[in-house]
């Protein structure tokens, strides 16, 4: 009998001994996850660009002042180098991210072709400044954000015509022209507030007809002018008003 009760109380010993071992085991020191950095594009921002960009220009004849008949001039690609800035506001949603912004460059896009109507005079076009004026729809992954843009947009161009012999100015017109614009773009940030990338844009700018005027200020001739351009650039970009650069989130 004392031997059945030695051996109830020594498993009972074991069973206890057993449970505070499992109950040491399970109940060890709590560890927080740990926080992970999620990059946050809210915030005013203000840049710089640099680039080129390319225009088909298409010369038409519609009339002139001596009666010649209407007819095609010619076409040329102008082409050159373009530097401005922008100044925008982004906010974020989860992993998407809305924006507008305004743009503004300085260029030199010229281009040039000898008229198939009177050669050897020559037909010269120039873009001496662009703006942009868009709205943004962007895809977040962490600091890196691609995004297209669409909006209005606006040229400064000059036109003139010239003498093949001696390149003396016979005419010439500048205008102002309103159209569309749609972009890509992928922007990387590398530091708290700042960004960089690369865009490509098209403005719609459509085609037009315009008088040119020799020196004088007397009518010369009715042009038709076809005027699309793209515009590839690398932009840079500083953030501020909103999160500083990555922002902390503990799970």
């Amino acid at each position: 009998m004392d031997k059945t009760v030695l051996g109830m109380i020594t498993a009972v010993a074991l069973g206890l001994s057993g449970s505070a071992n499992a109950a040491d085991l399970s109940a060890g020191p709590y560890t927080k996850a740990p926080a992970v950095a999620v990059y946050d594009w809210t915030g005013f921002y203000i840049g710089g660009n640099g680039g080129g960009g390319f225009a088909y220009k298409c010369w038409n004849l519609v009339a002139d002042a001596f009666g010649d008949l209407p007819g095609a001039e010619g076409c040329h690609e102008a082409s050159g180098a373009t530097i401005g800035g922008q100044i925008g506001y982004r906010w974020q949603t989860g992993q998407f991210v809305f924006g507008v912004e305004g743009q503004a460059n300085w260029a030199d896009i010229r281009g040039s072709n000898t008229s198939l109507l009177f050669a050897p005079d020559v037909n010269h076009s120039r873009i001496d400044a662009f703006g942009l004026i868009t709205g943004q729809l962007g895809y977040a992954f962490d600091n890196v954000l691609l995004y297209v843009k669409g909006g209005a947009a606006v040229t400064g161009e000059k036109y003139d015509t010239s003498t093949g012999d001696t390149g003396a100015l016979l005419a010439s017109a500048s205008e102002t022209r309103w159209g569309g614009a749609l972009g890509i773009g992928l922007e990387f940030g590398f530091a708290p507030g700042w960004s960089v990338g690369a865009e490509w844009d098209h403005l719609f700018i459509g085609t037009r007809t315009l008088s040119l005027n020799d020196p004088t200020g007397a009518f010369f001739e009715t042009e038709n002018i076809r005027g699309d351009v793209d515009i590839g650039l690398v932009r840079f970009n500083y953030r501020f008003g909103g999160p500083s650069g990555p922002i902390t989130a503990s799970y």
